[in-house]
């Protein structure tokens, strides 16, 4: 070949030189980068799927860290929670000391009472300062805000738990299915020992509920009116309370258990019973209904019994069957978790209109999923643990707190032993217990259930993600370092040939001598 101008075999030497070159520069880019991926030229695919997987990588780790500090707001609350348990069950302590009147003179009362003030102060103390960051725990900050709840139907409205998916509030229909009613027995009159005008001979009856049973002599010539009167003076000691029936004095006893649901129960039997002697007769209802406005013993609905349980009042809860506890009804589910207890009148009449209230806002919701959306939030209530809102009891109609234990309050040590009456305020101080523990063993549960095991979870989805995302980008370096030997053998020998082919070209001169 005697041509000059173009030089074919140079071009050819010169354009694999430069891809020897690019492919040595791509290995030691990927060598000293780690990276199998460095621009979108390399993989296009590869480095959207990658970029994907790093959001993900991003926004779950980012999760674990609102799950830790989660983690850390619950620990911090479950903490304070415990001092105020400790100080609930001091105040336990004293009040069944201060109810010990016949060993205690009124000097030890008072000092007991000093101390029962000083503990409910400090509750207050705790529910005003337990704090995490800026937040206030136990203050009732991050409580639901209800607006609307009749205090006519619902007593005491408690939400644990609110989702609002779509919306700034959250409706709350409360419809009564099955009304609550307590146990009942009727003594009917003018059999056996008993006559229209009362007891005809000596009679023994056990009667027994909730607190306890107790036996009651009548003599020959007790009234039905005196019978009543002798029960109720015993309510504190067996839970049962009794009255006329159809407010007649002729017409017999109907003795109720004190309190409403299956846990409430009446009973009542004769004791030490004469060999030839007659049992009074004792009915129920066998539909458990309450006592009709026209109550005759010869309603079909009853049936003899010795013993009768209450019935827990059903209702429906935005369309959703409630959990029924004597008054009390609750919820548990990711839409809504309450305790909702319903005022006598409400809860066991049914022709009532559904009672309606609205959730507008509170409560602390915890993102603890890589997306923002509501199946990956939670949503949590603490209620305040101030002595104002604390250990609520409905007696007589009226919701008792633990702040009425103490000095001057209608529960304190003074006041309980002037009526000869501690049972209102150990309820007080039980349902208070009840209302921390169980505030503690929810917040527990959450903790527990929830937050552990979905830190564990997104663990394992950032240890399978970083992992696949290391298979498509990151660059293995055995092969690197071997395609980088063949590289620059390539480009060593390119080079060589490159010399070669220019030098071919000048063989021309020795034709021109």
């Amino acid at each position: 070949m005697a041509r000059i101008n173009s030089n074919s075999p140079s071009m050819i030497a010169q354009f694999n030189l430069s891809r020897s070159n690019d492919n040595l520069q791509v290995r030691l880019q990927r060598l000293a980068t780690g990276l199998r991926i460095n621009r979108g030229s390399d993989d296009p695919a590869g480095l959207i799927v990658s970029e994907r997987l790093a959001t993900d990588i991003n926004g779950v780790e980012q999760a674990i860290k609102n799950g830790e500090r989660a983690s850390s707001v619950i620990s911090t609350t479950e903490a304070s929670l415990s001092e105020v348990n400790d100080l609930l069950n001091s105040i336990k302590a004293l009040i069944v000391e201060g109810a010990n009147t016949g060993g205690n003179s009124k000097e030890e009362r008072d000092a007991n009472q000093l101390q029962i003030d000083s503990a409910i102060r400090s509750i207050t103390r705790i529910s005003n300062t337990a704090t995490f960051g800026g937040l206030n725990l136990l203050d009732g900050s991050l409580d639901y805000i209800t607006s609307g709840v009749d205090s006519t139907e619902i007593s005491k409205a408690q939400i644990f738990g609110a989702s609002f998916i779509g919306t700034t509030q959250f409706q709350v229909d409360v419809d009564v299915l099955t009304s609550a009613q307590k146990g009942a027995l009727y003594l009917e009159p003018a059999v056996g020992p008993l006559s229209a005008a009362g007891t005809t001979s000596s009679v023994t009856l056990a009667i027994g509920g909730s607190r306890g049973i107790l036996e009651i002599d009548f003599t020959s010539g007790t009234t039905f009116a005196a019978i009543v009167t002798a029960v109720n003076s015993r309510t504190s000691l067996t839970g049962v309370t009794a009255s006329l029936v159809n407010g007649n004095a002729t017409s017999g006893v109907v003795f109720n258990a004190e309190n409403y649901g299956t846990a409430s129960f009446v009973s009542v039997e004769r004791v030490n019973k004469p060999t030839a002697g007659v049992d009074p007769t004792i009915y129920k209802f066998g539909n458990n209904e309450p006592l009709a406005a026209a109550f005759t013993f010869a309603d079909a609905g009853l049936v003899t019994a010795n013993r009768d349980a209450g019935r827990d009042v059903q209702a429906l809860v935005n369309g959703a069957l409630a959990n029924g506890d004597g008054l009390t009804i609750s919820t548990n589910s990711p839409i809504l978790s309450s305790s909702l207890t319903l005022t006598e009148a409400f809860a066991i009449d049914p022709s009532i209109a559904a009672s309606r209230f609205d959730i507008i806002g509170g409560g602390s919701m915890y993102q603890l999923g890589p997306e923002v959306s509501a199946l990956q939030q939670e949503n949590v209530g603490v209620q305040s643990v101030a002595a104002s809102k604390l250990g609520g009891v409905l007696t007589s109609g009226v919701m008792q707190f633990l702040a009425s234990l103490q000095s001057g309050g209608s529960n304190d040590i003074e006041s309980s032993r002037q009526r000869n009456d501690f049972s209102i305020a150990s309820s007080i101080i039980d349902e208070s217990i009840d209302e921390t523990t169980i505030l503690r063993g929810r917040l527990g549960a959450f903790e527990k259930n929830v937050l552990d095991t979905n830190k564990r979870s997104l663990q394992a989805s950032v240890e399978n993600l970083s992992a696949a995302r290391s298979v498509i980008r990151d660059a293995d370096f055995a092969r690197e370092t071997s395609e980088l030997t063949r590289a620059q053998i390539l480009a060593s020998s390119g080079t060589t040939v490159l010399g070669l082919a220019n030098q071919q070209a000048q063989s021309v001169l020795q034709l021109l001598g």
